[in-house]
């Protein structure tokens, strides 16, 4: 894996493009095949935005204070991500707003990485620099390491706390 802190929240961002495509196509009445697609989605954004959350917005915070807005835009974002995450966890395929659900998820998510890779990502990139990208997506891949795969994960859960809080 690339130690570019961008290149590696790109990747992240195709692997759940993928899962939301797969949940997409997988059919009205696929209702396992979706509830294991749902559970994969979980972990995924469960872990993207644990160290997106943890390492890259404060971290461009504190390097670039231009960019402030973006950040504070994008952990509300992820707060509403978490909040879907957390409900959707809770919820049986069978239920009949699982679908409906998933797909608001699916659209926010979405906004939310088109948003970050056509505007934001360049913004970083041309503030940063290699070196300072390539210092974070050290520490993006230690983060990755001890992140949360469940919303109901101790560490999880106080991000989502923290993001109601603040």
């Amino acid at each position: 894996m690339s130690h570019d802190a961008i290149v590696q929240l790109k990747q992240d961002h195709q692997e759940i493009r993928k899962a939301f495509r797969r949940f997409t196509e997988a059919g009205e009445n696929a209702t396992t095949r979706k509830g294991q697609l749902v559970d994969t989605i979980i972990e995924l954004l469960t872990v993207h935005t644990y160290i997106e959350n943890e390492v890259m917005y404060p971290r461009v915070r504190e390097l670039l204070p231009e960019l402030e807005d973006d950040v504070l835009e994008s952990y509300e974002e992820h707060h509403v991500a978490d909040v879907l995450v957390v409900e959707l966890a809770a919820m049986k395929p069978t239920d009949e707003r699982f679908d409906a659900k998933t797909t608001v998820l699916i659209e926010n998510v979405t906004h939310h990485m088109d948003e970050e890779e056509q505007d934001w990502f360049p913004k970083v990139r041309e503030g940063l620099g290699r070196k300072a990208l390539q210092e974070i997506g050290e520490e993006l891949l230690a983060a990755r390491k001890k992140a949360p795969t469940r919303p109901s994960q101790p560490s999880a859960l106080k991000k989502t706390i923290d993001a109601v809080l603040d």
